[in-house]
């Protein structure tokens, strides 16, 4: 899972190294980050459903890598917009945090998926206790909803990849709406 959450990094550094990003490389790691961002919380989201339906346990295991990942792509998303586009220009990016709606959702979604990330490992959720962890980590629902309208409002035109995303989203989160498969149980006389 580590290898393959790592893949899409490591395309990004070959297709750098081979100058194969095209015309504008800032745009395309800009939006291959961001993507990778929305799939890896997507698949974060869908451990417990999966684990739901199909009553395989040892998924859960895969989430805190999932989530760490969410977040090692949605930082990267962002250093790529604050050092590649803006060249850490204190006052544009001040400026277009304040200005700009889906720059404002977006870094609204990194800022609430930071406590996220540090507050993922054992001991915090020892600190914590796991009443109050949880209830702090329900925030990837508004992750989600901010990550989503990020989507949404960064496109110029075409909205159907972040309708598909959002539309996958519903999915998995109506799944945990749906009811636990219980074993049935059979008697042989």
């Amino acid at each position: 899972m580590f290898a393959a959450a790592l893949l899409p990094a490591l395309l990004l550094v070959l297709d750098f190294a081979r100058d194969a990003l095209g015309t504008n490389p800032i745009e395309e790691i800009t939006h291959r980050t961001g993507k990778t961002t929305i799939v890896m919380l997507g698949l974060t989201l869908a451990v417990t459903p999966v684990r739901r339906v199909t009553g395989w346990n040892g998924v859960i295991k895969l989430r805190r890598m999932l989530g760490l990942f969410t977040y090692f792509y949605a930082v990267l998303h962002f250093l790529t917009w604050m050092v590649l586009d803006l060249y850490f220009d204190w006052g544009a990016i001040g400026g277009d945090i304040v200005d700009r709606p889906y720059i404002t959702v977006g870094f609204t979604a990194l800022l609430l998926l930071t406590p996220l990330a540090v507050t993922s490992t054992n001991g915090w959720i020892r600190r914590l206790g796991g009443k109050r962890w949880q209830r702090l980590h329900r925030l990837v629902y508004a992750v989600a909803l901010l990550a989503l309208v990020h989507f949404f409002w960064s496109q110029k035109k075409d909205i159907s990849e972040p309708t598909i995303f959002a539309t996958a989203f519903g999915a998995i989160l109506a799944a945990r709406l749906l009811p636990v498969p219980r074993r049935r149980i059979i008697l042989k006389a």
